[in-house]
């Protein structure tokens, strides 16, 4: 059956819940590159990796280029070292796992990510919770692929056309998140969205913006399922 919709997934607020150490991973990655740790945690929401490591450097005073690799591989070498205490003190969010796979098992739809984490921390999140084995992770868009995401619409389109033949129009795509900067994204490439007020952003707030659906999670799993395939 051919691909009719791509579905592109958050993680963080949407997917899962990383726990403490979400943060605590950069705190480590930066002390390892600079010698010291931020003395406070900027907002991560809705951000990529790149842009919140170079937030971190900016409260530090040290912008030097070269900093903001080192501390990215520092960041994946952390959370990977982590992996047990984000399964242990972390969990997925509401209705998750029983959307993925209920959306998996439809061939029209191909699910993937698009997120602000570098891609091997985002597979680190999936796995812990055993979301990864519905989700095509090697069509997804990540942080490390652009710093601003904006542009990974286009870049997860790109790549599902280029590994697995199908190629799909920005309107036959959804990007279901839990921030405004999910639907800027969306928007930015010509998606549909879908938002979730699962993060730190509430239903009011995001109810605002102009998006295709505004759910409180993703628990209702047979109306989520409805809604994605709406039209096919």
């Amino acid at each position: 059956m051919p691909v009719q919709r791509l579905l592109l997934f958050d993680i963080d607020g949407t997917l899962v819940r990383a726990g403490e150490v979400g943060g605590a991973v950069f705190d480590r990655a930066i002390a390892a590159v600079l010698g010291e740790a931020p003395s406070r945690r900027v907002s991560m929401s809705g951000k990529t990796d790149p842009q919140i490591v170079r937030e971190y450097l900016a409260l530090l005073d040290h912008e030097d280029p070269a900093h903001l690799p080192a501390v990215l591989e520092h960041l994946e070498t952390e959370l990977a070292a982590a992996s047990e205490e984000v399964a242990r003190d972390g969990s997925p969010c509401a209705g998750a796992p029983e959307l993925l796979q209920a959306l998996a098992a439809d061939g029209r739809l191909h699910l993937s990510v698009l997120t602000g984490n570098i891609a091997p921390n985002a597979v680190v999140k999936l796995a812990a919770f055993g979301l990864d084995k519905w989700l095509d992770l090697e069509t997804g868009a990540y942080g490390s692929d652009h710093e601003d995401r904006q542009q990974l619409v286009p870049i997860a389109r790109e790549r599902l056309a280029a590994l697995r033949g199908a190629r799909l129009a920005p309107d036959e795509t959804w990007v279901i998140g839990d921030t405004p900067r999910d639907y800027e994204c969306a928007r930015a490439g010509g998606a549909h969205c879908l938002l979730v007020a699962s993060g730190r952003f509430t239903l009011d707030e995001l109810g605002d913006l102009g998006a295709d659906a505004v759910l409180a999670d993703l628990a209702t799993t047979g109306s989520v399922v409805d809604l994605l395939t709406a039209g096919l």
